[in-house]
């Protein structure tokens, strides 16, 4: 049975962790020996995940600040941290002897864990000289400066045998983010989007909706449906939050809005948007059945994360994004675009060339209740499956 160990640190948010859990329960499906090893601060887990899970000392960033690293106290990381962490990964690649390594975003991002990446990758190879090594990877980056890139390729030629892409190249090819070389051109192996089996499954039938060819179609009244507003696990959506709740007061109490607010947000920030909330607005914490909420809802209203898309794909609704660009992040911008061109969502910018006001937004919501778009294209969401197949034919190559 191959052993694989799985290493990933989220420090904004949670979407890098979530999508490594995708990524070990797929594997540990196909009959693999999975760990994953978190370095970013700790999720509510499952108690029958089918992959061994390995904490390490947590770190953190505050905003789009990705130089500094906290700790769960929200001070700077000591070089003790930062030791520790190094030796917890460089000792589970010596004791498991993993025939697989996957370093989820690294080395096309996450400089600043350089030291226990690299370290994790020579403890693998001097416990297993056949391991192969595999760069785990959303379907757009950051790009930094140019010689960060040729830094990053020259690792990926040097210590890596592949990269693994979690997207669909006809829906948005890395090279809309990333400048893509010959060389690295022929190390990449697109898997589709990667989602949950069980997620998908329990969409089938979350009361009154019908599956059909993989999307679902709201069956419930649509004069009552909700709107939903979510914003992923992080604080970033705070202003998208407040821009909807003045949005809510102007529409009126015809509809109801929904918004779950992630677990990143602070008791007081909570506290506020609840207080401040219209009548028929409803402010709570983010809730497991995100997925059977957003089947049944009038409209969706979110940022551009990796996985609310993949959320808002499944379901099928009317959808607004408006996508997270402070600071130098772009990634969520430059998916929110592809969707809007393939008719899955109208995206909205909220510092863009029409400042996104609480009136602009009310015509907005009316306009797509009103006027839905009409799907361009559908997206290979079957990650899963086929990330098994891609590291099954990588061994027997390496073999």
């Amino acid at each position: 049975m191959p052993r694989i160990l799985i290493a990933v640190t989220h420090l904004l948010g949670s979407g890098h962790l979530v999508r490594a859990r995708h990524l070990a329960r797929a594997l540990a499906g196909a009959g693999h020996e999975v760990t994953l090893a978190s370095g970013g601060m700790p999720l509510a887990a499952r108690q029958d995940e089918p992959f061994a899970f390995v904490q390490l000392p947590p770190v953190k960033v505050e905003g789009v600040d990705f130089r500094n690293l906290l700790d769960e106290t929200g001070q700077p990381i000591d070089s003790d941290r930062r030791t520790t962490r190094q030796a917890m990964l460089s000792g589970l690649a010596m004791s498991l002897r993993p025939d697989v390594v996957v370093t989820e975003h690294f080395p096309f991002g996450r400089r600043q864990l350089v030291g226990e990446f690299m370290g994790l990758i020579a403890a693998a190879k001097a416990a297993n000289p056949q391991v192969l090594v595999l760069s785990s990877i959303r379907d757009v980056l950051v790009a930094p400066r140019t010689e960060r890139i040729a830094e990053a390729e020259q690792r990926i030629a040097s210590h890596f045998d592949g990269v693994l892409v979690h997207g669909d190249a006809a829906f948005l090819p890395l090279e809309a983010s990333w400048p893509v070389s010959p060389d690295l051109a022929g190390r990449l192996h697109y898997t589709g989007y990667l989602a949950e089996p069980s997620l998908r499954a329990q969409r089938s039938n979350p009361g009154g909706v019908e599956q059909d060819a993989g999307l679902l179609r709201c069956a419930c009244n649509d004069e009552e449906a909700e709107i939903i507003v979510s914003g992923g696990g992080s604080a970033a959506a705070l202003p998208l939050f407040e821009l909807c709740l003045a949005a809510a007061g102007l529409l009126g109490p015809a509809r109801g809005w929904r918004i779950l607010v992630g677990r990143g947000v602070s008791e007081a920030a909570f506290a506020g948007l609840r207080d401040s909330a219209p009548a028929h607005v409803t402010v709570e914490w983010a809730r497991p059945d995100f997925p059977a909420l957003l089947a049944g809802c009038a409209l969706s209203i979110s940022q551009a994360g990796y996985n609310t898309v993949l959320d808002l794909v499944a379901a099928g609704r009317p959808a607004i994004v408006v996508p997270f660009d402070a600071g130098n992040e772009t990634e969520q911008a430059i998916r929110a675009q592809a969707m809007e061109r393939a008719g899955l969502a109208r995206c909205l910018r909220l510092d863009g060339e029409t400042q996104l006001t609480p009136f602009f937004m009310a015509q907005a919501v009316e306009s797509a209740l009103r006027n839905a778009p009409v799907p361009g294209v559908t997206i290979d969401r079957s990650g899963g499956e086929a990330v098994c197949g891609i590291v099954a034919r990588l061994l027997d190559k390496r073999r």
